[in-house]
């Protein structure tokens, strides 16, 4: 048995009944913006830990992450979980973005900053063209800044561990 998908007006109607909302991004994602009442448990920590105590208490369970793809790749995982706390449990259909699309409110904090993979995106993006801007303009040396840039993401993706992430993470910004 799959866990079924509801739409945002249906999660609005079982919030309203007290069903209780799960987002499971990340702390940085949800800072940003998240929906009200809504309460974090990032995925990793309901694979290692299982529902906190207050998740416990529901009988009936709403997950949602940005998109619906985080969800929906552990829709199996979020049944079983519900089913050993004997709850009923949904998916948001489309997540927080779905959320928004039908006209329902979030919490936005611009001050927060945006996610770090995204930081990721961003920097590596910018030195990859400067990089090749500058080997076409000025010297073909600037062409080793794009090669050095994708090694470092296809180690990333190989091992796991991505230094640029790290490093952004040791931001100002980032700091909380």
């Amino acid at each position: 048995m799959t866990i079924s998908i509801i739409s945002a007006m249906e999660a609005k109607d079982k919030l309203a009944a007290g069903a209780i909302l799960i987002d499971i991004r990340q702390p940085e994602e949800y800072h940003r913006e998240h929906i009200d009442g809504s309460i974090l448990q990032p995925l990793d920590e309901l694979q290692h830990q299982g529902l906190s105590k207050t998740l416990k208490q529901g009988s009936c369970l709403i997950f949602h992450c940005k998109s619906g793809a985080r969800t929906a790749g552990q829709a199996d995982f979020l049944k079983q979980l519900a089913q050993e706390n004997h709850c009923e449990a949904y998916l948001l259909q489309d997540g927080i973005t779905g959320w928004k699309n039908a006209g329902l409110a979030t919490r936005f904090n611009p001050s927060q900053p945006i996610e770090i993979m995204r930081q990721v995106q961003i920097v590596a993006g910018s030195l990859i063209l400067l990089g090749s801007l500058l080997g076409w303009w000025i010297s073909p040396y600037f062409y080793w800044l794009p090669a050095f840039v994708g090694a470092g993401l296809t180690f990333a993706g190989i091992s796991g561990f991505c230094g640029m992430a790290k490093l952004l993470s040791l931001m100002p910004w980032n700091r909380r």
